[in-house]
């Protein structure tokens, strides 16, 4: 299962949050249209899955164990009826309408999902140094997570969480006392599935989203098309997965190059993989893509490929056979297309006794398209 790490500011939040079961990242307002910053949260909620793992990040420590559950039909939903519309909203005119009531801030938690101590939300807070050091080669996304209120990392950096979490945590695991070291927990999820309808449906407000930010069939924002992508393909929506396919674990901005300070690293815009059937953890393919806005042109495909060749070492030990690679952009100049058909073959060799010389060929471009009528994306292969 997958992990996420929210960052909050105080351990009242903490212990407000642990208790009720409900978290919602507070978004500065918006002014006309959304940021890069809003439609990347909105893209994280996308890919939230019951089952995943959730922590939370205070002054250097993280505490945790919760797991997202359903309230309904989903985890995730935004907060009031028109959350996905880029407006401000005032908080007495939403008060009536809101699924998770803070005051005042919640006119501005346009998202919220729900969860349960898994098993236990522990008072210890481990501290960051500590987390890092347990566990050196699992942790990917923790050590990029700077000026964001949180954070997607994979199933392995997940249990790499859930271990030094545990094992600091063993004897109020052990004890059976009323005063066990561990948030109360008094949940406030019977509460936002009475008020449940299709208003707050997570694909209703992602329609507001990517609306507001078309300029006839395309979208002004790299960051929406990111977030419009990963939702389709989360809810699995029949024309998307026909082109990209369908994954165990979907998530964008992921880290593809050696540490260095956090603004200068490569981030795969989209990034996923796919279990063996019935064996999971064992994974059997990787999605790799980059998003245009805009025409795509022959660097952008070399920037696809050096992410590839970055997969291939990180997550697949050499085998090129295990990745499916996507540039997707508005259109393409002629440059990009021959350029792509030049260099995008791999060779590579796997097995020793005997060794097989192959070669990898699977990079796809695909142009998108916002259709108004139905408020999505729409795809379409070229090359």
């Amino acid at each position: 299962m997958a992990g996420y790490i929210f960052s909050l500011d105080s351990l009242d939040s903490l212990d407000l949050y642990t208790r009720s079961g409900v978290y919602g990242t507070k978004l500065s307002v918006p002014s006309h249209s959304w940021m890069a910053h809003h439609e990347g949260t909105f893209a994280d909620y996308a890919t939230m899955r019951p089952g995943d793992n959730i922590y939370f990040f205070i002054q250097r420590k993280i505490y945790g164990i919760g797991k997202l559950i359903r309230a309904g039909t989903d985890c995730k939903f935004f907060n009031f009826p028109g959350a996905g519309i880029p407006e401000r909203s005032l908080y007495t005119n939403l008060s009536e309408q809101l699924l998770w009531d803070e005051g005042d801030v919640s006119a501005n938690q346009r998202c919220i999902c729900v969860f349960e101590p898994d098993p236990h939300f522990f008072k210890l807070g481990i501290d960051m140094d500590d987390v890092l050091s347990s566990n050196p080669d699992a942790f990917r996304m923790l050590r990029v997570f700077w000026k964001l209120s949180f954070i997607k990392f994979d199933d392995e950096e997940n249990q790499a969480f859930r271990d030094i979490i545990l094992k600091r945590n063993q004897d109020a695991l052990s004890t059976s006392t009323e005063d066990k070291g561990v948030f109360e927990f008094q949940p406030s999820h019977a509460q936002i599935t009475r008020h449940l309808s299709l208003e707050y449906a997570f694909d209703s407000g992602m329609s507001a989203v990517l609306s507001s930010c078309a300029d006839g069939d395309r979208l002004r924002h790299e960051m929406a098309i990111e977030a419009g992508l990963v939702h389709q393909l989360s809810v699995e929506d029949t024309d998307t997965c026909q082109i990209f396919g369908k994954w165990d674990y979907l998530s964008h901005q992921v880290v593809a190059s050696p540490f260095k300070p956090v603004d200068y690293m490569d981030k795969m815009d989209f990034f996923g993989y796919v279990y063996v059937p019935e064996f999971k953890p064992t994974r059997s393919q990787f999605l790799v893509g980059e998003i245009k806005k805009d025409a795509a042109t022959l660097e952008d495909v070399d920037q696809l490929l050096k992410y590839v060749d970055w997969v291939k070492d990180e997550y697949c030990y050499g085998d090129y056979s295990m990745i499916r690679a996507f540039l997707v952009a508005y259109e393409f100049d002629g440059d990009a297309v021959e350029h792509k058909q030049r260099v995008s073959m791999r060779r590579y060799t796997v097995g020793v006794r005997p060794a097989q010389s192959l070669e990898w060929r699977d990079v796809k471009l695909v142009r998108y398209a916002f259709n108004a009528a139905s408020n999505r994306l729409e795809f379409r292969v070229i090359g």
